[in-house]
């Protein structure tokens, strides 16, 4: 019970969920917007269909500066684009629409600094920084990280062909700087140039009151508790995905350029996450269960 309500709200008590489609509206009788049209939305309420399909009344206040794109194009599908409490606002929303989505997407990639630190955005920018700093923290922070991944690659000689059947994606390397001002770079595929695979790739995550939860009853009954921390957890099970990529300057030198097989189920693939948790699963099977 106590974690099915922890479930349903975030760290603050607040209800989170998505915006799936505006699929009403109502004018409030008797409200009259003619007298002054630009700078009131009064008397009008939307009804919004959310993702984990509940419907809601909602002031078109609340919506116009919540959802404004999506408001502006229900407005005009249900033609009340030369209402008063529309027509100030829809032109210009829709004018600058494209912006609007650009600055969504482009969030994460704005940011250059975290803790004060510059957080590069390739590999090449990572060089650069070092050489300006006269440091080698972003250098060693590839090097680490190429080094932890390297079981999930199997370079092809330069006269051998890729295997039939295997698709070419891209790779790249997220940096950040942690909490304890470590450099970090990770290796992730880009899963969203495969193919959907064909079977489930849903895994499950426990959440942080299961684990209370579990913490809580362990020292009700007097139970000791073992904890461990699987580092690189993916590249322990094989990819369902058959992808190769072309070496990048990460690589090395000597690599460069040179065709490499994923044999390990690495951060971005699409089915990388249930790869790991059948392998875990299988794992502990056998290790818990007595042979039949």
């Amino acid at each position: 019970m106590t974690e099915a309500i922890y479930d349903s709200v975030n760290d603050d008590g607040y209800v989170e969920t998505l915006l799936e489609a505006i699929i009403d509206h109502e004018k409030e009788i008797g409200t009259e917007t003619e007298t002054n049209p630009r700078f009131t939305t009064k008397g009008w309420k939307i009804r919004i269909l959310w993702q984990d399909g509940l419907t809601t009344w909602h002031s078109l206040a609340d919506i116009k500066n919540s959802y404004p794109v999506q408001l502006a194009q229900y407005a005009i599908a249900n033609e009340l684009h030369n209402d008063p409490a529309f027509k100030w606002w829809i032109k210009p929303t829709l004018k600058h629409k494209e912006r609007f989505l650009k600055a969504i997407k482009s969030k994460y990639s704005s940011r250059t600094h975290k803790f004060g630190i510059r957080v590069p955005k390739s590999v090449k920018e990572a060089m650069e920084i070092d050489r300006a700093t006269n440091t080698t923290f972003w250098h060693d922070a590839i090097q680490k990280e190429m080094k932890n991944c390297r079981t999930a690659f199997k370079f092809l000689d330069e006269d051998e062909t890729v295997p039939i059947g295997f698709e070419w994606i891209k790779f790249h390397l997220i940096f950040n700087v942690k909490i304890d001002f470590t450099w970090k770079a990770h290796f992730v595929a880009g899963g969203h140039m495969t193919n959907p695979p064909q079977e489930i790739t849903y895994s499950s995550v426990v959440t942080r009151d299961s684990v209370r939860i579990a913490f809580l009853l362990a020292a009700l009954n007097d139970v000791d508790l073992l904890a461990t921390d699987i580092g690189n957890a993916y590249l322990n099970a094989k990819p369902r995905e058959k992808v190769y990529t072309t070496a990048g300057p990460e690589f090395g030198a000597e690599l460069q350029g040179r065709h490499v097989l994923i044999v390990r189920a690495l951060y971005g693939l699409k089915s990388s996450g249930t790869a790991w948790r059948a392998h875990l699963a299988n794992t502990l099977r056998t290790l818990v269960l007595p042979p039949v």
